[in-house]
């Protein structure tokens, strides 16, 4: 086979084929994959299920402590847990641009394995497009997920109640600056890693403790801030945050300083934003803390009244002010 991707690879003939069983069913292969059918057949036994779909066009496409390959699972899983799902299967469509390195193929489908396993989930179905040189930008890659639920009543962005603590499972920002730093060729003294990583053990974990979680959501685009003000609207509650409770590293914080940004509207992808009732925080930190992912976890706020939907952001010096969702594209293609 040739060392970089062809038209003909896409063109469902035979280079097709041996793309298909020589490079991307050595890393996926399972009994509903490896049928090759027009789609997947999944046992489910729940009669509801959770289903989303992303698509990941990040630059550049390796990254400290990720690569698009990864992105595109953890993201794909993290949409389903934060539903209360358990992931059952994901297809993966990948438009890839004439001329691709097949070595970074390799490194990509290597790491959306490894990803994969981690999640304890399958890769059941895909697709493969190849377009002209210039038609794309290296390789994009379309997921979508089906999940079972695993309780009744699943947590919801519009579920935030009176009184509610509100809970971060580590620190914030790591996934953006690390992406834009590799992007600009910025050097820092410290390199800053992606948190990219599924959450599913987490949350696995919370809602097998019995806690009454009214949300879990992933605060990717936008950050925290955004994630946050949706709920808010959502559940037609006011929110306030504490600065001083927010975990972010000196490395982040320093990067987001000689930049100009905000941690709070920075990207992350293997961070939860958890609301339950006040009196189970402490059992649900100690839960989240006990996972490598969630060492840094933080009660971070609490549900103040029923009110217009608007974020306050308790300030280091005792002072308060509104925080509201991103406005433009802080820092585009982060996923």
């Amino acid at each position: 086979m040739d060392d970089i991707i062809r038209l003909a690879h896409g063109s469902g003939g035979k280079l097709t084929h041996r793309l298909i069983e020589e490079v991307f069913l050595p890393y996926f292969s399972n009994p509903a994959l490896s049928s090759l059918d027009d789609s997947a057949l999944l046992n489910l036994k729940s009669k509801r299920v959770a289903f989303t779909t992303d698509s990941y066009v990040v630059d550049p496409i390796f990254f400290p402590g990720g690569d698009i390959g990864r992105l595109a699972v953890c993201g794909t899983v993290n949409d389903l847990v934060v539903q209360g799902a358990r992931p059952v299967g994901l297809s993966v469509g990948f438009i890839i641009e004439e001329g691709f390195a097949l070595d970074d193929l390799h490194r990509i489908l290597a790491s959306m394995k490894q990803a994969a396993e981690e999640a304890d989930v399958s890769i059941v179905t895909g697709d493969t497009k190849v377009v002209t040189s210039g038609a794309a930008d290296k390789i994009f890659i379309n997921t979508a997920g089906v999940g079972e639920l695993l309780t009744d009543n699943p947590p919801s962005g519009g579920n935030a109640q009176n009184g509610d603590a509100v809970i971060l499972s580590g620190t914030l920002g790591d996934h953006g600056i690390a992406v834009m730093a590799s992007r600009e060729g910025i050097n820092f003294d410290t390199e800053i890693e992606s948190d990219v990583a599924p959450l599913n053990q987490i949350t696995n974990a919370l809602l097998d403790a019995g806690l009454d979680i009214h949300v879990m959501r992933d605060p990717t685009r936008g950050g925290l801030a955004t994630t946050v003000n949706e709920i808010a609207k959502s559940s037609n509650v006011d929110i306030e945050l504490d600065e001083q409770a927010i975990p972010v590293t000196e490395e982040v914080r320093g990067a987001c300083e000689l930049l100009g940004f905000d941690p709070i509207y920075i990207a992350n992808e293997g961070k939860l934003v958890l609301f339950l009732p006040n009196s189970q925080a402490k059992g649900a930190l100690t839960i989240i803390q006990k996972f490598k992912i969630g060492k840094n976890a933080a009660i971070i706020g609490s549900v103040t009244k029923p009110g217009e939907g608007q974020v306050f952001l308790k300030t280091d010096i005792g002072g308060h002010r509104i925080i509201d969702m991103l406005v433009g594209e802080q820092l585009p293609r982060i996923c």
